[in-house]
């Protein structure tokens, strides 16, 4: 059944190398309070609710001495089980969503199926190992980390760019545009988008 508070969910969870708590609503306004301690992955969560209408919380403490890799990767896993349970059975979503971003000279280009089954491809060829102290390979670790626990197949391309912050930045906007599309509710059908009945997987 669809989650009966309303589309929304408040995740937590904790291990030795992290504790993070997400919280969104799919039907917000794009209200954000990224806090991570790591400033970059702050600025591409601000990103993401703002430009997919998802009201976001994100609280994090991690292993920050060693580097932000568990940190960004715990988020992402986070955010996928509160995706996964904000959208229920998934009853009148439009299901797909896609996107083609332009920043500056780099375009994005990302398709999301909310299918049930995990599926990722990131085809992005970034322009050095960092931004600023943010190591580029977290780009890519992070949305592994949804589309494995969020149960969702996501397709990301880079055919060009040569700025890492606009490469990034032009992913975490197409993105958000997608699963804006994936997660709105269809007007002209109430069932689940599915000739199997079921998008559980």
């Amino acid at each position: 059944m669809a989650n009966s508070g309303g589309r929304k969910a408040d995740i937590s969870r904790q291990t030795k190398e992290t504790k993070v708590r997400v919280a969104i609503d799919l039907d917000g306004a794009g209200r954000t309070a990224p806090h991570t301690g790591v400033g970059f992955f702050d600025h591409m969560l601000d990103l993401l609710g703002r430009h997919s209408l998802i009201d976001l919380e994100v609280q994090a403490e991690g292993d920050l001495q060693v580097d932000s890799h568990h940190t960004v990767e715990d988020v992402g896993i986070v955010l996928g089980q509160a995706l996964e349970q904000a959208l229920g059975d998934k009853r009148g979503i439009q299901r797909y969503g896609w996107a083609i971003v332009p920043m500056d000279e780099s375009l994005a280009q990302v398709a999301i199926d909310l299918s049930g089954r995990p599926a990722f491809v990131f085809n992005v060829q970034f322009k050095g190992e960092a931004i600023g102290a943010f190591p580029v390979e977290l780009v890519e670790e992070f949305f592994k980390a949804v589309a494995t626990t969020a149960k969702l197949n996501l397709h990301v391309t880079v055919p060009y760019g040569t700025n890492n912050h606009h490469i990034s930045e032009a992913i975490f906007k197409a993105t958000a545009r997608a699963l804006r599309q994936a997660v709105s509710l269809d007007p002209r059908n109430d069932q689940v988008p599915s000739t199997k009945g079921s998008l559980q997987g």
